[in-house]
């Protein structure tokens, strides 16, 4: 049977994605909710449905052809959320399209590149901790900025082959996307905005082909992944931003939560855990993503005691299932990083949606952390854990700053 439940409206300001997530399941598996602008989704909150869902080939990606509110103008452009579904990449696409999307991006994160660029992500690091030790010691430093933010820009931007002075602009802009408390004209003025930076972007690189991701890709559209226009330039949106967005709360995130259970990193200075402890139980209880939207019903499915109906749309809550009690127990939202289930979570997506990028993540946390702590052994927050705000999303999980005291109070 459908759920009778009045769906619950998602508070697009995020200001409590994990408080939100763990009331979402206490409702139900698979529950309903309402999306801006009044659009109603099915939101998979345990660990099992959200894992059935992301591997049922009778769920898809692709608004055009599975979505009847999309196809019929019911939902146009001029939802806040439209570029979320209306992009053509491997994010929103299904079957056969899917996989040719996929394939040249998965090409470039292999095992062997992630291991080829660990010491670029070693040599960045360590100049970001040059530039935070030279900062005035008695100061707050921004930390999501200084660091967890700058190392994934620069180095998802080398592999791009992004030029410096385009920096700040693609990074403002899609910071913006992610900004889900955005009206519908401030989404649409930054989605025109975004269009045009990277199809500048596009046109340097096909102008001047370098040894870098967008150089392949362009490439790629004339080989046997025969991309269009629309179809690279989006790819190249979801690499940048998945790129260094999800490796920002991350490193964020990790550091907020070891700072506000010392006791953690204390059994990681002793030996007694390690820093792959640490990331898998960030990525399960404090997921960089905490929402995924949207999937479609192919027909009618049952999960979880609920029938979704055919061309229903389907939200991913991956902060809910991370937190999930049936699966980590009734501690589920404590942070434990020897927690027997840490790495039993769906961060990264599940099966064939599983994130290509995430090796290279895990590598720059891995990289990251230990080299920050090991710098900064008397690393504090700088302000009370409560006075920091989140960022504008229900879809980000992250902080707008994180300041820290690097010496010590």
């Amino acid at each position: 049977m459908r759920s009778p439940t009045v769906p619950v409206v998602l508070d697009p300001s995020g200001r409590d994605v994990l408080g939100e997530a763990d009331r979402l399941r206490s409702r139900g598996h698979v529950v309903p909710v309402e999306l801006p602008g009044g659009v109603t989704a099915w939101a998979a909150t345990g660990c099992e449905a959200a894992r059935r869902l992301m591997l049922d080939p009778r769920v898809s990606k692709d608004a055009h052809r599975h979505w009847p509110a999309w196809i019929d103008g019911e939902v146009d452009e001029s939802w806040p959320l439209a570029m979320w579904v209306s992009v053509r990449n491997m994010l929103t696409t299904y079957g056969e399209d899917h996989a040719r999307l996929r394939r040249p991006v998965a090409r470039v994160f292999t095992a062997r590149r992630t291991a080829e660029l660990r010491p670029r992500v070693e040599a960045i690091t360590a100049e970001l901790l040059d530039r935070i030790a030279a900062l005035p010691p008695d100061r707050p430093v921004d930390l999501r900025e200084e660091w967890a933010l700058r190392l994934p820009v620069r180095v998802i931007y080398e592999l791009l082959g992004v030029a410096d002075h385009a920096h700040d602009r693609l990074r403002h802009l899609i910071d913006h996307l992610l900004k889900t408390s955005a009206t519908a004209q401030e989404a649409a003025d930054n989605q025109r905005e975004l269009y045009a930076a990277l199809s500048e972007l596009v046109a340097a690189r096909r102008a001047a082909p370098g040894p870098d991701l967008i150089s392949d890709l362009i490439a790629a559209c004339d080989g046997d992944a025969g991309l269009d226009e629309k179809e690279l330039i989006d790819t190249v949106l979801l690499v940048i931003g998945a790129g260094y967005e999800t490796t920002t709360n991350l490193l964020d995130q990790a550091v907020f939560s070891l700072l506000t259970h010392p006791e953690q990193l204390e059994l990681v200075r002793t030996g007694r855990a390690t820093w792959d402890d640490v990331i898998e139980e960030t990525l399960r209880a404090r997921p960089p993503i905490a929402n995924i939207p949207l999937r479609y019903a192919v027909e009618d499915i049952e999960v979880a005691g609920v029938v979704i109906r055919k061309g229903d749309p389907i939200v991913v809550s991956l902060a809910a299932a991370g937190r999930d009690p049936d699966v980590h127990g009734a501690d589920a939202g404590r942070f434990d990083i020897t927690r027997p289930t840490r790495a039993d979570h769906v961060a990264f997506g599940h099966g064939v949606h599983h994130c290509p990028g995430r090796p290279l993540a895990r590598m720059e946390a891995a990289v990251a952390l230990p080299a920050l702590f090991d710098r900064f052994p008397r690393l504090t927050l700088a302000v009370p854990p409560e006075e920091l705000r989140p960022l504008e999303s229900f879809i980000s999980n992250g902080h707008r700053a994180l300041p820290v005291r690097p010496y010590g109070p």
